[in-house]
């Protein structure tokens, strides 16, 4: 009988022991269950701000092509104007170098008491020039 004994006794050991090692098993798993859950959350809060920013990188790229669009308008713009600014300047060199210009310039310089030397380095023209001006405009 003692046999018996010590094989029942042998048997709720081991039963106890696989009570234990089954508890332990399923806490684990519990706890992993817990912790896949939690990187679920993350993952689907990872996805969602990967979403937000493809969002906001699309809105930038749209936004940048725009402001190119906008830069190559005003380039255009700007390269209107300065063509047409550099016709002014061509008509302004060519009336400033007109010879009635030249010489309304060196009279109303003499009038404000200006000499010869200073009218011709103003107007590029030589002294001796400037001053055939003045003698045909006192006749």
């Amino acid at each position: 009988m003692q046999f018996s004994h010590w094989m029942l006794l042998f048997m709720s050991l081991t039963e106890i022991l696989l009570l234990l090692l089954l508890f332990v098993f399923f806490t684990r798993l519990k706890r992993s269950e817990s912790l896949l859950n939690t990187m679920q959350s993350k993952q689907e809060a990872l996805i969602a701000k990967m979403h937000f920013n493809a969002q906001l990188e699309q809105e930038l790229v749209e936004s940048f092509a725009e402001r190119q669009e906008q830069l190559r308008q005003l380039d255009i713009q700007l390269e209107a104007r300065a063509a047409s600014l550099g016709k002014l300047i061509k008509q302004a060199e060519t009336i400033t170098r007109s010879p009635q210009f030249l010489r309304e310039m060196i009279l109303d310089g003499h009038r404000k008491g200006r000499s010869p030397q200073q009218l011709a380095r103003a107007t590029g023209l030589s002294v001796d020039e400037v001053e055939l001006i003045l003698m045909k405009a006192g006749k």
